[in-house]
């Protein structure tokens, strides 16, 4: 009996690690996480600290590759849906931000060639905190 249940916890935890590691964003979330910056991102001008945040946090959830590449798909469709969107301040975003995308902000981004890592989180944590 107590095998039995050793054997079910092993798989019932194998089953929750595989499906973490394949689980993606979904686009609705991405869109939370950038309907902050819609204004700049049309007009320009002062770049709002909760546009920032939420771009820091839409990077923070996405570190997979699968989540990267969902993420970097919803953000080309977002960016095709924004009338009156200048490119230039697209691309610069995250620059802007202070977020190191594994992806550029643009329509034109490839997203199968979008890699993740889990590095590019812990070194964003530590900026945060002041520690790199």
């Amino acid at each position: 009996m107590a095998r039995a249940l050793k054997f079910f916890t092993c798989i019932v935890l194998t089953v929750f690690i595989v499906a973490s590691v394949d689980a993606e964003i979904p686009c609705n979330i991405v869109v939370s996480y950038m309907a902050p910056c819609v204004t700049y991102l049309r007009q320009g001008g002062p770049l709002s600290p909760i546009c920032c945040k939420e771009l820091r946090n839409l990077n923070g959830i996405a570190q997979t590759k699968p989540d990267r590449q969902q993420a970097c798909r919803c953000v080309k469709f977002i960016l095709s849906m924004i009338s009156g969107l200048n490119p230039n301040l697209t691309a610069g975003l995250p620059g802007r931000c202070g977020v190191s995308l594994l992806y550029p902000f643009s329509m034109n981004t490839n997203c199968t060639n979008v890699k993740g890592s889990w590095n590019s989180y812990i070194i964003m944590r530590m900026k945060e905190y002041g520690i790199g």
